[in-house]
């Protein structure tokens, strides 16, 4: 099996409206995006994936949230949690692949990062 990585960044306000705590208050992160391919077969290139395609659509995902408060976003319910994010990545993605010459097959999981030591990840 390989396997290949991109990542990128992003900033953005949130809160959590179903928190108890210092979260509950609005606040930002600069949030770090790692995506994950994997498959068993690599192209006639020997590449699975080309990283510099992966990183265009990943940047493309990114960029409705960039500078953003997040619960302004429907698809969150008020709790932009990195979960819900990390999710929500991954599904822009998944429908962003083929238009980046990607098969969705390869897409396999989504970490996002609130600080360098938290972080949700979403996998298919």
């Amino acid at each position: 099996m390989y396997a290949g990585r991109v990542e990128a960044d992003f900033a953005a306000a949130h809160f959590l409206s179903h928190y108890h705590g210092k979260c509950e208050r609005l606040h930002g992160h600069n949030y770090r995006v790692r995506l994950y391919v994997r498959g068993d077969t690599l192209d006639s290139g020997g590449m699975l994936a080309d990283f510099a395609l992966l990183k265009r659509c990943l940047k493309a995902a990114l960029a409705p949230l960039d500078h953003t408060n997040l619960n302004d976003m429907a698809v969150f319910m008020q709790n932009p949690s990195a979960e819900r994010i990390a999710r929500y990545i991954f599904e822009q993605i998944e429908h962003a692949l083929p238009a980046c010459n990607i098969k969705p097959e390869l897409l396999h999981a989504v970490e996002v990062f609130e600080t360098p030591v938290n972080m949700a990840r979403y996998e298919r």
